[in-house]
């Protein structure tokens, strides 16, 4: 079935013009946030992951100094999918990663869906670096976090100010859809039960 939502304004989240960017979501960080907090980026990453998956939106994968910090939580390594691009960084803004800029540039595709911890650095740092190179970027509010809630608002805050857009991880997997008779509609469905 043909995707329609493209037909609407801008800032909605197009099936066939999004990247999906999942930054840093590693367990040793996930130690550090509170626990509800935590449960909540990581079910909403599975989400936007497995349906990005089904949807056919590629999805890029980071990990900061993955020595130190540890590998990506394994909630999150079995959701995404098999054709993800990886990228190990010390940089904090995704953009600064090698091969990072190239690889977004490749898939020619206008905007970014970003979710990821912290939301006060790398999150913030790539969010602030795509919108500089005239990406449309969204960031999922309920798929990002930081270790102290008053970060987390500041960030939020900053990315607003800058013309970010602040979408829910519901949002962004509906607008991909468009359609309640959009073929995956009723798998997807299920995934938010």
């Amino acid at each position: 079935m043909t995707n329609t939502n493209h037909i609407a304004g801008a800032h909605k989240c197009r099936l066939d013009d999004s990247t999906l960017i999942v930054v840093d979501i590693q367990q040793r960080l996930g130690d550090a946030m509170p626990g509800k907090v935590l449960n909540r980026v990581l079910q909403n990453t599975c989400l936007l992951s497995r349906s990005a998956s089904l949807l056919g939106v590629p999805v890029m994968q980071t990990e900061q100094y993955p020595q130190g910090l540890g590998v990506t939580h394994p909630m999150v390594i079995e959701a995404l999918p098999p054709s993800r691009k990886y990228f190990s960084k010390t940089a904090f803004s995704c953009m600064n990663a090698d091969g990072f800029p190239a690889a977004i540039a490749a898939l020619q595709r206008r905007q970014a869906v970003l979710v990821g911890m912290e939301a006060h650095i790398c999150v913030l740092q790539t969010a602030l670096d795509l919108a500089a190179t005239g990406a449309e970027v969204f960031v999922v509010e309920d798929a990002i976090c930081s270790r102290r809630l008053e970060n987390y608002q500041n960030a939020l805050d900053r990315m607003r100010a800058s013309n970010v857009n602040i979408v829910s991880a519901e949002s962004v997997v509906f607008e991909w859809m468009g359609d309640s008779r959009h073929e995956h509609f009723k798998v997807i469905q299920g995934w938010l039960r």
